[in-house]
Order: C-alpha cells, then sequence, then structure tokens
C-alpha cells in the first residue's frame, strides 16, 4: 500500500514538471521581445514554463493561438486552433480506423521553427500529433488539462 500511495505522489509531482505557470515578470524579456515582433498585439492570456522554454498562450483574431518560445527569444513552435474538419482527410481516416471512430475534440495547426508543418488531433484527453501529410507521429497524455479549465 505504501508503495502505491509513494508512485502516485511521484506520478502527481511529474505533471506538474511538464508546463508550470508563471507570472509575466518572470518571462524573460528576449522571450516576450521575440512574441511581440511577430504578434504585436498579443493580448498573453497565461504564460507557462516547460523544460526551459515559455509558451504564451493568447487569442488571434478570436482564434487560441499558443508560441513557445526559447528564453533567448527564438520561436520553436506556433500551434493555432482549427475547427476538426478543416485537419487533413487522412487524420480522420486514422481516427476511424484506430480510434473506433471516436470523435476529435479539439484540433490544431503548428508550425515549427523551420517551418515544417504538423497537427493536433485531441481525442479523449490525448493528443495525436500528425505530420504536414496526415501521418501520425506520435500520442501525447494532456497534463495540464485541470489549468486549461481555469482560462
Amino acid at each position: 500500500m505504501k508503495s502505491l500511495i509513494i508512485i502516485s505522489a511521484l506520478a502527481f509531482c511529474s505533471f506538474g514538471l511538464a508546463a508550470q505557470t508563471v507570472k509575466e515578470a518572470e518571462v524573460p524579456a528576449a522571450t516576450k521581445s521575440a512574441l511581440i515582433k511577430i504578434y504585436p498585439s498579443a493580448k498573453v492570456e497565461k504564460w507557462e514554463k516547460e523544460e526551459g522554454n515559455y509558451e504564451a498562450e493568447f487569442h488571434n483574431n478570436k482564434i487560441e493561438t499558443s508560441v513557445l518560445i526559447s528564453e533567448g527569444g527564438t520561436i520553436l513552435e506556433t500551434e493555432t486552433e482549427m475547427k476538426p474538419d478543416d485537419l487533413p482527410k487522412s487524420i480522420a481516416e486514422y481516427v476511424n480506423k484506430y480510434l473506433n471512430g471516436k470523435k476529435i475534440k479539439e484540433a490544431s495547426k503548428i508550425v515549427y521553427q523551420k517551418g515544417k508543418i504538423g497537427y493536433e488531433a485531441e481525442v479523449d484527453d490525448i493528443d495525436y500529433i500528425f505530420d504536414e501529410n496526415g501521418t501520425f507521429v506520435e500520442k501525447k497524455a494532456e497534463t495540464d488539462k485541470d489549468t486549461d479549465n481555469n482560462k
């Protein structure tokens, strides 16, 4: 029983390490400056620190957007919400075939640092990542679901 409690506590703590909400005052100036260069009117709703980088969440033209930026100000990734129906057809086919036709709850287009495109489809609180052709790449369990609901 003690082992189960310890394992549960460690698992809970590790979830907090994935993304931690930080105050804007804690975000390096170079990081904020990089965001303002590409989104001059962004009003950041939440800053998170993820593995030494910073993620800004905001709405751009009423579309949920997040930008992952290094401490030194390098844009690493931009994620823009989109309608699940606008995903490449092969992603819906993947969900139908491998996830028993479950519903895609949320979808995003991802633009990586060197311009490479990807897509994210959320099904049952798990993010399925696809490449620019809609080919499955990996899945990631969401770790900060509770904080997302507090927006």
